[in-house]
Order: structure tokens, then sequence, then C-alpha cells
């Protein structure tokens, strides 16, 4: 499969939609009909979501972008944030045509603001976008000890602080002290240096980028009263095995929103729309999608 996915992926032409601020936001093309866009989110590019555009090629056309300061596309650049995001996002519907849009993590933050700004837009979905609720301070915390641990040159420290406050650790990963995770990062890191990381960007130059996905989550602290005026269909996705704060921003989005679906994929986690290679199962998320954008509306 991964030889196969590979293969496909060197045949795909490099695409590029420029964004307000001049930056390239290169993307792929994959399959023929409506077309529907893919925003991939924490740790990740297009290339992490080929799977399951494949798996949607027979009826959709789908779009995966690299987002900024990964893969082909241009850098974060000054002045980052969530408006700089949106901003990709537009110039990607207005060069693809694509009304559509499948937001994951922190792609679905980026959507959800979207979604109040962007006339664009049509259906969209949404896979657990991590929403702040309440007064969780968490996310400030990890921002700021990531930006410590990059200024001191430290990748695998920041990727072990991502995982952690993602709550995204293996239960026998909890039970081990910071230095050891610290080390066992080091030497992955190390590892893929040697071996290569094949098509996937590699977790050194993805580190730096768990900051400007962190900045986000803090953004979005207290805009959840602004999600009711959104009149669009969003189709709300998560997995039985997430963690819980995941679910709670589902459930705090699933009050707000007016035109809401919301399906929990059993047996599926956070990492359920990519490759399988990365801990995906694309088919159950592929189905949940072509039902929601493929059906007929008046």
């Amino acid at each position: 499969m991964t030889t196969q996915r590979a293969n496909v992926w060197a045949t795909l032409e490099t695409k590029f939609a420029t964004s307000r601020d001049g930056t390239r936001i290169v993307y792929r093309q994959v399959g023929h009909g409506p077309s529907l866009v893919v925003l991939h989110g924490t740790m990740s590019s297009g290339y992490n979501h080929l799977e399951l555009a494949q798996a949607l090629a027979d009826t959709f056309t789908v779009y995966l972008p690299d987002r900024r300061g990964r893969g082909l596309s241009g850098p974060h650049g000054e002045g980052y944030g969530l408006e700089k995001e949106v901003q990709d996002l537009d110039a990607l519907l207005a060069e693809t045509g694509a009304q559509d849009v499948f937001g994951v993590s922190s792609g679905g933050l980026i959507l959800l603001r979207a979604l109040g700004s962007l006339p664009a837009l049509g259906r969209a979905a949404i896979y657990e976008a991590p929403l702040p609720t309440g007064d969780d301070a968490a996310p400030t915390a990890a921002l700021e000890r990531i930006d410590r641990e990059l200024a001191q040159q430290r990748p695998a420290a920041a990727l072990i602080t991502g995982m952690i406050a993602g709550e995204m650790e293996p239960p026998l990963v909890r039970a081990m002290p910071r230095w050891l995770l610290e080390r066992l990062a080091t030497s992955a890191i190390s590892r893929e240096d040697r071996l290569g990381s094949g098509d996937y960007v590699p977790m050194k130059a993805l580190a730096p980028t768990l900051r400007y996905d962190f900045q986000l989550v803090v953004e979005m602290r207290g805009k959840l009263e602004t999600v009711p005026s959104i009149a669009n269909e969003v189709l709300l996705l998560g997995g039985s095995k997430s963690p819980a704060y995941l679910k709670r921003g589902l459930d705090a989005l699933e009050k707000a929103l007016s035109r809401a679906q919301r399906v929990q994929l059993p047996g599926l986690d956070h990492a359920a729309s990519w490759n399988r290679d990365r801990g995906g199962k694309p088919n159950p998320v592929a189905f949940e999608l072509r039902r929601f954008f493929a059906e007929e509306r008046p």
C-alpha cells in the first residue's frame, strides 16, 4: 500500500493558489466529480490524507493542500494567525472553484472561523476541532512551553509537549518521565533523518509548526458565541476513542450550530482520517463524507 500510494502521489501535478499576502499554497488534485477541499491539521500535510482522497475519488474531485509552513507551500510569515489561514482557504476556493470543505483538527478551527466570513463556502465537515471551552488555560501554557523548547533547539521536547497537551500519548507513555520521552523522540527524529520519511513531511520540520497550531487554538478561545450565526450545513465527526476534551468541543458545537449533524465513529481516534500507516482508518470517514456531501439538496 505504501509503495502504491507513493507512486500515485508522484503522478499528481502540483498546483498552487496565491494568498492575499503573496504566499503560495500548493495543492494536489485527486478524482472526478464535485469539488471537496481537505484541510489537514497538526503534524501533517496534504499527503497524510491521500488514502482518504482515493477512497472518495470515484465521487469527488478532492483537493489536498499543504497548509502554509508545510510541504511545498510558503512559510507562515509575519503576522501569522487565523486570519492568514482563512485567506489561504479563500484563495484555494477561488482557484479551484470548490465550495465544500472538510477540516481536520486545527484545520477544523480554520474552517469554523472561515464559515463566518467566506460567502463562497458551502457545506462543511469538521473532524474534532480542538475548540477551547470554558477557562481552559492549557493551550496557552503549552504554546509558551513549545516556544521555549524551540528557542532552545529542542524539537523533540516540543513534540512531547504537543503530544501531552493534545492528550495523544499512548497509555504506556503517560507513565514515562519527560527526560526519557525526550530521549526517545530525539532517537526517532535521528532515525527518520537517516532513513527518510518518504513523502511525509519529517518530524523535525513539523515540530516548529506546533507553535502555530497551538496559536490557532488560543485564538479560538471565547469564539464559541460567534458560532450560532453560521447558517451552513455542518457535519461534526469524531471518534469514540478520542480524548474527552475533543468530545466536549463537539458537544458545544452541536448545541451552537443551527444546522449540524453529529456522527461518532466507533473504535476510531483523532488520527482516523490519516493514511493507514500513520494510524488512520480513512474508509469509515470517507463513508460519512460521501453521505453528507453527495446528498441531494433542494
